[in-house]
């Protein structure tokens, strides 16, 4: 008579699989014996002669199964879907960013550990704490964009209502709570924040939205709108050229730079940009901007190494904001 076959004992390949995925790699490799024992913690008996040919079925699916030979002989993982230096390139975009919840956080990331081995792992967990950056306090930022996208793949419309915090850290809905009606077109990573770029039905303008601050997304069943007026944008409109997504009617500007600040102008307009070299060793640039008060407040962020010199209502609108600011600063009886 033999004795009934564990229910387990059809998992035996995917289990293994799984073992050698989990508990193995360059520095750790395991030996049968050990893979016979991992086994048996999930109910399944094994031979010596069945891991070896279990081993070679799953060369043959493509596991890459190396043999280590030392004092034992041993067996691991090699080449993985992803390597360890891309895994911690995507644990630091995770926690680096600034629209998902420290929660949601922590949940992408041991779900990137899960595609390591339990000693990679290890390695990724010191990376979380490297250091503690802001989080956005909302949680559906995750699944508005997954809403968004499928709007737009759709070519729907959405609803949505948009809110902002007041100084009590309420929310507080802009239009007193009206829904909006916007045609999605893209998405925008921009200044470690998510922004929706999209048609409004009601102002028949492109405007941007920021995605954690958009409430209860629901796809309609209208079609998009806008899409001329989407086409008609300029490619760089949305790039280096707006600044932290603050709209500003579009410019071209002439500015000086000194020549150190070479760099800084390459990483916001682009290599692409015209530079003109002038005697002094410093250079000048016209380009295309949305101006407001952040790109002033860019330019003022160089101090007498920076300076707008077309077109003169520019000039003028920078001279206006720095007196604003200045007048803050001037000495009042009776305060610190």
């Amino acid at each position: 008579m033999t004795m009934a076959r564990s229910p387990q004992q059809k998992l035996k390949l995917l289990r293994l699989m799984q073992i050698l995925l989990r508990q193995s790699d360059e520095g750790h490799p395991m030996t049968v014996a050990q893979m016979i024992e991992a086994l048996a913690g999930y109910g399944i008996s094994a031979e010596r002669k069945s891991i070896y040919d279990d081993l070679e079925a799953l060369r043959l699916f493509g596991l890459d199964i190396v043999q280590a030979k030392s004092k034992t002989t041993g067996y691991y993982v090699g080449a993985r879907e992803f390597e360890l230096p891309e895994l911690k390139l995507l644990v630091d975009s995770v926690q680096s960013s600034r629209f998902i919840t420290q929660r949601k956080t922590l949940s992408l990331i041991r779900k990137i550990e899960a595609l390591a081995s339990v000693y990679d792992a290890q390695l990724l967990q010191r990376q979380v704490y490297v250091c503690g950056r802001v989080k956005t306090m909302n949680e559906s930022v995750y699944y508005n964009v997954d809403e968004i996208s499928n709007a737009i793949n759709a070519g729907r419309a959405i609803h949505f209502r948009y809110f902002e915090y007041t100084p009590a850290k309420e929310r507080r809905f802009r239009r007193e709570g009206a829904v909006y009606e916007v045609s999605p077109f893209a998405l925008m990573w921009d200044d470690e924040n998510y922004y929706l770029i999209g048609w409004d039905h009601g102002g028949r303008m492109i405007k941007h939205y920021r995605v954690d601050k958009m409430s209860g997304i629901s796809v309609t069943g209208l079609p998009r709108q806008g899409a001329e007026d989407f086409a008609r944008l300029p490619a760089a409109h949305y790039s280096g050229h707006v600044f932290n997504m603050f709209t500003g009617q579009m410019e071209r500007v002439q500015m000086r730079f000194a020549a150190h600040l070479a760099g800084a102008v390459m990483d916001r307009f682009g290599k692409e940009a015209p530079f003109r070299l002038l005697e002094d060793g410093s250079f000048t640039v016209t380009v295309e901007v949305a101006v407001s008060p952040r790109f002033y407040a860019w330019i003022f962020g160089f101090g007498p190494d920076a300076q707008i010199l077309a077109p003169a209502k520019v000039r003028e609108g920078m001279a206006r904001m720095l007196a604003q600011v200045a007048g803050l600063y001037e000495k009042k009886e009776g305060t610190l």
